[in-house]
Order: structure tokens, then C-alpha cells, then sequence
């Protein structure tokens, strides 16, 4: 009675209020935000991106942040695509791109490496039956907000759409996301020391 229907129209309401921000593309989401969301996780970081490889570039002085946060006790956890694997081969196909696929999951792989064995860290590679919903889908997840990308037909990552997710309770975008993620990872495939 109080709020028009115009009004109540234009507010967030239920369990959209956990969506804080959508982007047409994962590249218009400023690349602070991914270092602010590091920065201020203190359980949980989970990168669910196929290849991540971004993160290396757009995130100042990652290598030191995980470093830093994994010996604060902060589980640090990467969920990438098998470079070898044929969701991977196939997913270059489509993108047809000049930095592929299986390159951008071993420069991730490499940095990776760089950062040495340390407690707290974890890699896997999605499954062989996993893949295919692995590569159409990436979440990443800080303590309790998440930037997912959905990603399109043919295009890369950077070009598809991304949304930033803050939990508000049970049952909501968030956890739906996130329990995606958490399914992929149980079933994930360890990645052996290179």
C-alpha cells in the first residue's frame, strides 16, 4: 500500500538482492573488483574458470596475495579444463582464436608452478564428464560473493557476460553457483606436479 506498483517494480526483492552488479562482458568488470574480492576473502577462494589465466594479468601481485592469504588460512583452490582434453580441443574449434584454449590453462598451469607447493593451495582438472559444463561456465567464488560467467556460443570468456553475486541467504544465485562449483570440484581430477 505504501510503494506504487511503479515503485515496487524497480526493487530488488527476494533472492535477486544477491545480484550487486551484471556485466554485458567479463572484461567490462573492473579489474579492481577481482583484487578487492581477493583481497578481503579469508576462508574461501575458489577459481572455477576453465583457464584463469586473466587473473594473472589483471589482479596486481596475485602470486604474493595467495601466498599471503593460504598461510592466513584462507583454502586457496583453482578447478581448471585439461589442456589435453577433448572439450578443450573442441572449444578451441569454436573459438578459433590465436591464444587457445589449451594455451591460457598452461600459462595458469606455469604460474601456478611458480608459486611452488604451498599449504592451502589445491589444482584440479575437471573431469573427462564434467568438462563440457566446466568449459560453458565459469565461477569463482570470495568467501560469500561469487562472479559467475555463463559463457556464449562462440565466444571467449572476456567477451561473455558476468555476474557478481553476494550470498543473502539459502537457496538463492549464490548457492546455486556455488554448490555448481563445489560438485565440479568433488568429482575433479588432481593435477600431478610438472
Amino acid at each position: 500500500m505504501l510503494w506504487p506498483k511503479a515503485v515496487r517494480g524497480r526493487l530488488k526483492t527476494g533472492t535477486d538482492q544477491e545480484i550487486i552488479q551484471s556485466y554485458p562482458y567479463r572484461s567490462a568488470c573492473p579489474s579492481t573488483l577481482w583484487g578487492e574480492l581477493i583481497g578481503a576473502s579469508a576462508e574461501e577462494l575458489f577459481f572455477g574458470g576453465y583457464t584463469s589465466y586473466f587473473l594473472w594479468t589483471q589482479v596486481p601481485a596475485l602470486p604474493e596475495t595467495l601466498r599471503r592469504k593460504a598461510a592466513q588460512g584462507c583454502r586457496v583452490r583453482f578447478l581448471l579444463g585439461d589442456p589435453e582434453g577433448p572439450a578443450t580441443r573442441q572449444r578451441e574449434e569454436i573459438e578459433d582464436v590465436a591464444l587457445t584454449v589449451s594455451a591460457r590453462i598452461r600459462m595458469t598451469l606455469q604460474q601456478l608452478d611458480r608459486l611452488g607447493r604451498i599449504e592451502g593451495v589445491e589444482t584440479r582438472f575437471s573431469s573427462p564428464a564434467d568438462a563440457a559444463n566446466h568449459v560453458s561456465l565459469s565461477v569463482f567464488r570470495f568467501d560469500g560473493e561469487a562472479l559467475v560467467t555463463p559463457h556464449l556460443a562462440r565466444l571467449a570468456g572476456h567477451d561473455s557476460p558476468l555476474l557478481h553475486l553476494r550470498r543473502r541467504g539459502e537457496g538463492g544465485m549464490f548457492a546455486r553457483f556455488a554448490e555448481h562449483g563445489e560438485e565440479l570440484w568433488t568429482r575433479g581430477v588432481p593435477v600431478s606436479a610438472g
